[in-house]
């Protein structure tokens, strides 16, 4: 027994999409979508790793669970799922090539993260750096805000992909995707027993808030990045902790306390 027809019905519901917009949505014809939630015809496979990819999913849970009465099942965190993520090669010695994804592109990556074409056209080069290992996945975000200072607004992270999520380290930076929040650039707190990631600003501004795990995407830990602003006048070996610059706010305004 399988669960396409429903699980497809589901799908598109819970996105408050039509079948018009759905089969937009996944490069089809709408009467396809129609034939397959009424069961009339049984999809081919690439229709349904083209499902999974729009919604993040794996393949054989697709096609085997009810996801409308399944809905609050754990997510994969082991990575032992297939996670569709497109790389881009050179040509001339099929070397991996890095991707870089810049703010204007950001929310087209939510929909696109899993579309080979859609990686293909964003901007890439060979990672440079003797520093970083070879064998790894790394892809490039320019993140938007001040949640992060003394790292500024624009700068581009370099990340290097997370398989298993058990493996993401407390306090230290991590690009998150997710469907709830875009990307951000946050320092994260490993609460995956609770089924969240609890991420953090620099900024003392900003709040501490939780993301699901059933709504994360990717995940990349940033091993470092670069600035294009030379006039940019921060101190890189500023204090790292939250709760160290909400230390420094502090003494700041109680000195302006005084002078006044």
């Amino acid at each position: 027994m399988h669960f396409i027809p429903q699980n497809i019905r589901f799908l598109r519901k819970q996105k408050g999409w039509t079948q018009e917009e759905l089969a937009r949505q996944l490069g089809v014809k709408r009467s396809l979508i129609g034939a397959y939630e009424e069961g009339r015809a049984d999809p081919r496979i690439s229709f349904m790793q083209l499902v999974c990819v729009k919604f993040n999913l794996d393949l054989d849970a697709f096609i085997t669970m009810d996801l409308e009465n399944d809905e609050g099942s754990s997510p994969d965190i082991e990575g032992k799922a297939l996670r569709i993520l497109p790389i881009t090669v050179r040509q001339e010695d099929d070397r991996e090539t890095t991707t870089i994804v810049p703010v204007k592109a950001a929310a087209g990556y939510l929909n696109g993260y899993g579309d080979v074409e859609f990686i293909e056209a964003l901007p890439t080069f060979a990672m440079p750096y003797p520093e970083l290992p070879q064998d790894r996945t790394y892809r490039v975000f320019q993140i938007q805000g001040d949640s992060m200072i003394p790292i500024p607004s624009g700068s581009y992270i370099m990340g290097t992909y997370i398989q298993n999520w058990n493996d993401i380290k407390n306090d230290q930076l991590y690009i998150i995707v997710s469907r709830s929040e875009g990307i951000v650039f946050k320092r994260v707190l490993n609460n995956i027993m609770d089924g969240v990631l609890t991420l953090k600003s620099d900024n003392p501004s900003f709040d501490t808030y939780n993301v699901k795990l059933q709504d994360v995407i990717e995940v990349w830990k940033a091993v470092g990045m670069t600035l294009l602003d030379l006039d940019f006048n921060g101190n890189f070996s500023a204090p790292q902790s939250t709760e160290e610059l909400k230390e420094i706010q502090d003494r700041l305004s109680r000195i302006e306390g005084k002078l006044k």
